[in-house]
This record gives structure tokens, sequence and C-alpha cells, in this order.
């Protein structure tokens, strides 16, 4: 079942499982608030049990970098605004993965990593990535960091 995150009331629906999951649910409400505002479009999750499809679509972007994780994900989100697609996936431990594609652009497609506060840099990205700092009122802290996407997905 579908949920539209709420970025004024943070929640931790879909999220419980998490040991991060107060600053997952912030991190999640910032980007809600990000395309509200940016694009207004409402952000909606899906439970990643109802959505191998994305999951299968992320996966598929990530192998250009041989790139697999363990950690168990929770929610996704797929949905194109303008002339970009963009697919979400909410890890359990409180990882947050985008691939942002635009259509008719090559040069503007990549890969994000946002962590919540309080978790680990993944295994799987240790020594790959820097991580860049960024406040968020609605997540505290968030490391993150990108790939620029090479292929055609």
């Amino acid at each position: 079942m579908s949920y539209i995150v709420d970025f004024k009331k943070v929640s931790t629906v879909g999220l419980e499982s998490s040991p991060v999951a107060e600053a997952l649910a912030g991190l999640r409400a910032n980007e809600a608030r990000y395309f509200m505002n940016k694009y207004k479009h409402e952000f909606t999750v899906v439970p990643a049990s109802e959505s191998q499809e994305t999951l299968d679509y992320v996966n598929r972007v990530l192998k250009e970098r041989d790139i697999a994780f363990a950690a168990k994900p929770l929610e996704t989100s797929r949905f194109q605004v303008e002339n970009i697609k963009f697919a979400y996936v909410f890890y359990e431990d409180g990882l947050s993965i985008n691939v942002m594609y635009t259509v008719d652009d090559p040069k503007k497609r990549a890969v994000g990593f946002k962590l919540s506060e309080g978790m680990e840099v993944p295994q799987e990205l240790e020594g790959k990535f820097k991580f860049a700092r960024q406040k968020s009122a609605l997540a505290g802290t968030i490391r993150g960091s990108f790939f620029v996407i090479k292929g055609e997905y």
C-alpha cells in the first residue's frame, strides 16, 4: 500500500524496523519537501515487498559500479517529473539511494547516496566515495555522495 510522505509531521511509518528510524524518516521527509517545493509533486513511497520492479531497476544501475547492498530495502518510490525519472530505495540501515535519470540529456544522470544521521558508511561504499555533509531541519546531518551514470537504463 502506498504512503504519501508528510514533511510537516515526520512519521516513521514503514521504517519502524530501522535502528535509525527517526533519522531515516527525517531523510525521507526531506526528500518529500524538496519535491513539493521544486515540482509540486507529492512524494509517495511503496513497501519494498510490493515494488520488485523498482528494486530490480536500481540494482541494475548499481551494477555499473559493482555495488550490491546487503541491507534490507524497506520502501521505494518511482516517478517522473518534467523530463527526469526518479527511483528511490530506503534501506533498513538508514541508507537512501536515488537514481536521477534525465530522459533527454545523458550528461544529467546520476545515482545519489544519502546516509541518515547515526549510521556508519555501508561496507559496500567504504573507501569508494567521499561524503559531503548537509544540514537538514528534518533529518539532522545528512552525508551524501553520488556517481554519474554512464549506461542506458
